[in-house]
């Protein structure tokens, strides 16, 4: 089955993508939870329209989005946790702790378009981070767990 996706779903696809999908989860899920439509000729041609009048503006997002790429890349990412016996940390570093790293440089990124390798990290070490800015902009970071001064 053939959708237009109206949001951002995980797994999926970007919001105006033409997806194939199985039919039973886009007839109902998708659909009924008024995040796709179903992809009919009339709906394709009303697609391409808006997605040609909306060409101009996503210019500008892709460049706004290179500009917090190259300013986060120069960012050096550390993160200080409470730690137990050797490197196992009390607790976990994940998403949310990233981005209040980059809420504490000056970008406000969401948290869930920071994936963390490994989704919790539970031990002291370097990690990577991918960030999606735009689409086509993801960065990928290091991210290095430190202990926490006792």
């Amino acid at each position: 089955m053939e959708i237009i996706l109206k949001q951002d779903v995980e797994n999926v696809g970007f919001k105006d993508d033409i997806v194939t999908v199985k039919n039973g989860y886009g007839r109902n899920f998708l659909i009924p939870q008024g995040v796709a439509v179903l992809a009919t000729t009339s709906a394709k041609k009303v697609l391409a329209e808006t997605l040609k009048q909306r060409a101009f503006k996503e210019e500008k997002l892709i460049k706004d989005a290179t500009k917090v790429a190259d300013a986060i890349k120069e960012l050096e990412i550390k993160i200080s946790a409470k730690t137990g016996d050797g490197s196992k940390l009390f607790g976990s570093v994940n998403n949310g702790n990233v981005a209040e790293v980059f809420a504490a440089a000056g970008h406000s990124i969401d948290k869930k378009y920071i994936k963390v390798e490994g989704g919790n990290i539970k031990r002291l070490g370097k990690y990577n981070a991918t960030v999606r800015l735009h689409r086509s902009v993801i960065v990928e970071l290091p991210i290095e767990i430190i202990a926490e001064a006792k």
